[in-house]
């Protein structure tokens, strides 16, 4: 990301690009609704299928193919892009079988806790810093998730599963020179044996495949390669015009459009144990970005 061109008043601006694919990713349990006739774990192979070519088509129409290139010549790239696929993959795998499962909460709880599990990964493995108030965040979304744990347990791994996946998968990405869009064209390649594989296994099966039974569920199924790549898109746009910090901010709109749709569209009952726990997670997310906001601002002051 060039900070410069972020303050340049003739590059456009990259928050709706940014709304856009956190509005998406906020609003997919609405899509999942569509496909709950689709077990889980084929439902993953065939996301896997149909992302590769809609990922192929805007990787034309944007002319990247020589950065694809440069990435599957690279074995260091290719060895970090087969770690990031099994993690997007069980990812997947498993935000899809929550939302199935009626566990939108714990789904929605995975992602507030994302941000801090990402500031944690970089201190235990890349060596950064913590400020006083990132660690009191930590500490707090700790308390959450031990409140969690406390009455809970069942539902605990959904949510450390979804955050540490995604923290994990961004660790390993960070390492590796590559597009969003490339990288994610790789990563889907990388796990297509394993989709078809999966996708033979059901077509195999006393139900059959659950594509080509009824065309809107078909149809429905083809689309999860569109609200798949759509908002990586969106999301790369994002990163390459705001400052890292904004972005940051906007990233808790997706869980809290989720939180939104358990507690209406899917009518869950929160749990005193859930409730407590996500006021810890708010709290901890509010140290969070105010000491990000409070940063941010010395550093534009100390250059002006």
């Amino acid at each position: 990301m060039n900070s410069a061109s972020s303050n340049s008043p003739a590059e456009p601006s990259g928050l709706p690009a940014a709304l856009g694919a956190y509005i998406i990713w906020g609003f997919l349990p609405l899509y999942l609704l569509l496909v709950t006739a689709v077990p889980p774990f084929e439902f993953v192979g065939w996301r896997i299928i149909w992302t590769l070519p809609f990922c192929l088509i805007i990787v034309a129409l944007r002319r990247q193919f020589p950065a694809l290139r440069a990435a599957l010549t690279n074995p260091r790239t290719m060895v970090a892009l087969l770690a990031s696929a099994v993690l997007i993959a069980i990812n997947w795998l498993v935000y899809i079988w929550a939302i199935m499962e009626n566990q939108v909460y714990a789904a929605s709880l995975g992602y507030y806790l994302n941000p801090l599990i990402n500031v944690l990964l970089g201190t235990l493995l890349l060596g950064e810093r913590l400020t006083k108030w990132q660690w009191l965040a930590v500490a707090v979304a700790a308390s959450g998730v031990a409140l969690l744990s406390a009455g809970a347990v069942t539902t605990l791994w959904i949510s450390l599963t979804l955050g540490c996946s995604f923290g994990l998968y961004g660790i390993v990405r960070k390492q590796v020179d590559v597009g969003s869009l490339p990288g994610l064209t790789i990563e889907s390649a990388i796990l297509l044996p394993a989709a078809i594989a999966i996708a033979g296994w059901y077509a195999a099966s006393p139900a059959g495949p659950s594509f080509g039974k009824d065309w809107l569920l078909s149809l429905s199924i083809v689309f999860s390669g569109v609200v798949t790549a759509v908002p990586l898109l969106l999301f790369a746009i994002a990163a390459r015009r705001m400052n890292y910090s904004t972005l940051g901010f906007i990233q808790y709109l997706a869980p809290t459009i989720v939180f939104i749709l358990g507690l209406t569209v899917f009518g869950q009952q929160l749990r005193p144990v859930q409730l407590g726990s996500f006021i810890l997670i708010w709290i901890a997310v509010a140290i969070f970005v105010g000491d990000l906001w409070a940063r941010t601002n010395r550093a534009r002051a100390a250059a002006a």
